[in-house]
């Protein structure tokens, strides 16, 4: 018997599922709008972002009524993307533009401005780290499988992590690429989130608290709590931790759980970057 090209694609196609859930994280911020004044909401977005080009998916948070439709189309003229609202006022119009209607928060975390100004990024601070003495490598799979045993666990850590203030630094800038650097410690219950360049942290991050950037993330401290990088999608991004022990690690949406971690790394000086193909790697760099 014969089997044609389309009979053996039919076969493959029999075999392969329609669809599958993955453990992939989605990083977006949120905004809290408390107006309905589109013109005082435009003169905000004027003065928070530096370009309509941000690209990132936001999520909807008011505390009065709106014409939902005509915010989502100005938001999206800031290059902002809406994804959907936290249930409550607009949760009908939501359902009829098909937004996605997120729940309402359970412990809030307190969201920081760094007071200190960003500075011009002339070079990228990973040139300083050591990168070609590492004397251990370890690959995690891309989350198919360790997820589907932490799957419960991940989607109460997912939501405080993916949901993040638009009240950081300004933006990148269409002329340069900045760098943050915070000196302070990140206490319990904080979180730190900077667009356009690398967070450096010079003190540690306590467990309970959230790190967050769309470029490298460096902590020259601790590195406990929450740790993301490549934010918004951007996988050369890396984490470098001069001591690691995070209860959640992320780079370009691809995450891995504390109990997920190889127990060699912890506590090290580790370099996290992702690889297609490979999920995220964790090198243990060497202290000299």
């Amino acid at each position: 018997m014969t089997i044609s090209d389309n009979d053996q694609h039919a076969l493959a196609s029999a075999n392969t599922p329609a669809l599958a859930f993955y453990g992939k994280m989605l990083t977006f911020s949120r905004v809290q709008f408390s107006t309905d004044d589109f013109t005082a909401i435009a003169s905000q977005l004027e003065t928070t972002l530096s370009n309509k080009n941000s690209n990132i998916p936001v999520l909807i948070d008011s505390e009065v009524e709106q014409d939902l439709s005509a915010l989502v189309e100005l938001l999206w003229s800031w290059g902002l993307q809406p994804i959907g609202v936290v249930t409550g006022l607009l949760d009908a119009q939501a359902r009829e533009l098909r937004l996605a209607i997120f729940p309402a928060d359970g412990k809030r975390i307190e969201r920081i401005l760094p007071s200190k100004k960003a500075t011009t990024q002339l070079s990228q601070v990973a040139a300083t780290v050591p990168n070609n003495s590492a004397d251990s490598t370890t690959t995690t799979a891309d989350n198919t499988g360790s997820i589907v045993e932490n799957q419960a666990i991940a989607a109460s850590a997912i939501p405080e992590v993916a949901e993040t203030a638009l009240t950081a630094e300004t933006l990148i800038s269409a002329e340069q690429i900045t760098s943050l650097i915070y000196d302070q410690m990140l206490r319990s219950g904080q979180s730190l989130n900077h667009v356009g360049g690398d967070l450096i942290l010079t003190n540690s991050v306590n467990s309970g608290a959230e790190a967050i950037t769309d470029n490298n993330l460096h902590v020259y401290g601790r590195a406990q709590g929450r740790l993301v990088a490549g934010a918004t999608g951007d996988k050369d991004a890396r984490i470098f931790c001069q001591v690691f022990n995070p209860s959640l690690v992320s780079v370009a949406g691809t995450y891995c759980l504390r109990d997920n971690l190889p127990e060699h790394v912890i506590d090290k000086s580790v370099e996290v970057r992702y690889l297609e193909g490979q999920g995220l790697v964790f090198t243990v760099m060497d202290d000299a």
